[in-house]
């Protein structure tokens, strides 16, 4: 698990790796990686979620929204300041969805909350590009 992917079990216990849609986290050796891989856990780990999903990516991971107890699990993340909203993908992303995901983004970065505590975090898709 990291910040935006999880393992879930279906009700036959198969398991499915869900990329979480609208959503980047901090690599795991990047700052800010391993709180929001447990900031993820705390929110579904042993909990019962409903996933919609309507897309595979190139890596074989179902990718889509993750709910548990009527939260919307991606956007928790990006409320907690432990992932950016993926702006790249935002096309996928219903307009209410596009809206709610970047003002809860510019919500924890004037609160400094989670990652944007940093001086200048470094977003995740620009941190791979330098690896």
């Amino acid at each position: 698990m990291y910040g935006d992917t999880v393992t879930v079990l279906d009700d036959a216990k198969r398991q499915h790796k869900i990329r979480l849609s609208g959503i980047d986290a901090p690599e795991k050796n990047q700052a800010f990686g391993q709180r929001s891989k447990e900031s993820l856990s705390d929110l579904v780990f042993a909990k019962t979620v409903d996933v919609e999903t309507d897309k595979v990516d190139r890596y074989g991971r179902r990718v889509g929204k993750i709910w548990v107890n009527g939260i919307d699990a991606n956007l928790e993340q990006i409320k907690r300041g432990m992932a950016w909203h993926y702006k790249q993908y935002a096309r996928e992303q219903s307009k209410e969805d596009q809206r709610e995901y970047a003002e809860a983004e510019d919500e924890a970065r004037e609160a400094k909350r989670g990652l944007w505590k940093d001086v200048e975090p470094v977003a995740p898709w620009e941190f791979r590009r330098r690896q």
